[in-house]
């Protein structure tokens, strides 16, 4: 049994308790959080500099492109990035799997404890297997023509069985509203409702994503016909935004994770929120992916002010320089100065842990859950603010 203690506890889901201690059993379950006026020395009590956060929750990533780290041009867009990632990702850049090992312990390291993984293949089971840490994984089906319904949903079912076999927790969704025909959108949302799985879809990372569905042009329009070659005579533009012209496909009883964002608007979000609740939608925020691809950011300020649920996700090490919660959590406090460190925690922990169905285990600081201990150090304690200079370490 340990006892931590630190200026402050953020248990993830409640106001931080300043001078609190910790007591965590030997296997890493919360015994008990005490909070004093003053804390003394104590035989066996550890205390630390900063504050103590739950491990975190990376609630998306691309676990399989790890590979790719460094081999993308930065700042191409989405249809340059993608064609990238179509050009690259079936070279030999060294054992995948030995990548992925990597990847996994440095988001260990990171203090990251659940990930909401997108797979594209059964590649990264092994690693899986071996984690310390927990994973959610998402089959990623696309398939823009509608003739490649059958044989694109029988390979993510394929792949499913691959991971459900070792007892993996995943679910098939779509990749993404351009990327994914209305007969394989049926079949994802019939199978999402009959074995009631978690959604997840890219959403929006793009302008180009809205002038496909608005007009039938644009960098999506050219990526997919002169790109891919793929025949888009079958394609008619629904003259609304990509999410607005997909929602239909997204069962409105299942848990949904939105991803990025970045080019979502009050009137995607007055139609959203019509069709669904409030509490099973999550909008999932990797902002740190948004500047690499697009260099811009999602209108954090517009999730806030609508009381949506924000998630936080790194993406991929295609599109990012390293898979920390805590980068991103520290790019948007410093674009986002108005966002309290509290609120940041919570969208770090707690609410990735909701998005990904594992709340009763990890995102807080409760008696029984065993999320992981981090400590964040180089805090502005006058401000109640990360740095730049703030660092995370595992201590549990």
């Amino acid at each position: 049994m340990r006892k931590i203690a630190a200026a402050y506890i953020f248990t993830g889901n409640q106001p931080p308790i300043k001078n609190g201690i910790l007591t965590v059993d030997d296997d890493g379950t919360i015994l008990e959080i005490d909070s004093q006026k003053y804390l003394t020395e104590q035989h066996g009590l550890e205390y630390y500099s900063g504050i103590l956060v739950p491990g975190f929750v990376n609630t998306h990533c691309h676990l399989e492109l790890s590979q790719l780290e460094g081999k993308i041009e930065e700042k191409t867009g989405i249809s340059g990035f993608v064609g990238q990632i179509n050009q690259l990702r079936n070279l030999d850049f060294g054992d995948p799997e030995k990548i992925m090992h990597l990847a996994d312990r440095k988001m260990w390291a990171a203090g990251i404890s659940v990930v909401g993984d997108i797979s594209n293949s059964a590649l990264s089971v092994e690693t899986k297997l071996k984690s310390r840490i927990f994973y959610h994984t998402f089959i990623e089906s696309f398939g823009f023509h509608p003739s490649r319904a059958d044989k694109a949903f029988d390979y993510a079912l394929f792949v499913q069985q691959q991971f459900a076999s070792q007892n993996l927790k995943c679910s098939v969704v779509p990749h993404s509203p351009y990327s994914v025909s209305q007969p394989l959108f049926e079949k994802i949302a019939q199978n999402a409702v009959e074995v009631n799985s978690i959604v997840c879809m890219h959403n929006q990372e793009s302008e180009g994503e809205a002038e496909f569905f608005t007009n039938g042009t644009g960098a999506i329009a050219t990526h997919i016909s002169e790109t891919l070659g793929i025949d888009t005579s079958h394609w008619n533009p629904t003259g609304q935004s990509s999410l607005v012209s997909v929602l239909k496909y997204l069962p409105a009883e299942n848990p949904l994770l939105l991803v990025h964002n970045t080019f979502t608007t009050q009137a995607d979000i007055d139609v959203l929120l019509q069709q669904r609740a409030l509490e099973n939608t999550f909008f999932v925020l990797c902002p740190n992916s948004n500047l690499y691809i697009e260099n811009q950011l999602p209108p954090v300020e517009l999730f806030r002010q609508n009381n949506l649920n924000i998630c936080l996700g790194t993406d991929s090490l295609a599109s990012n320089h390293q898979l920390s919660v805590l980068a991103e959590m520290i790019i948007l406090q410093g674009n986002f100065p108005d966002i309290q460190l509290e609120e940041l925690v919570n969208w770090a922990c707690f609410n990735g842990a909701k998005a990904l169905q594992v709340a009763n285990r990890f995102g807080s600081f409760e008696p029984g859950r065993k999320p992981g201990v981090n400590l964040i150090s180089g805090i502005d304690f006058k401000n109640m603010k990360l740095t730049e200079k703030s660092k995370v370490k595992r201590l549990v």
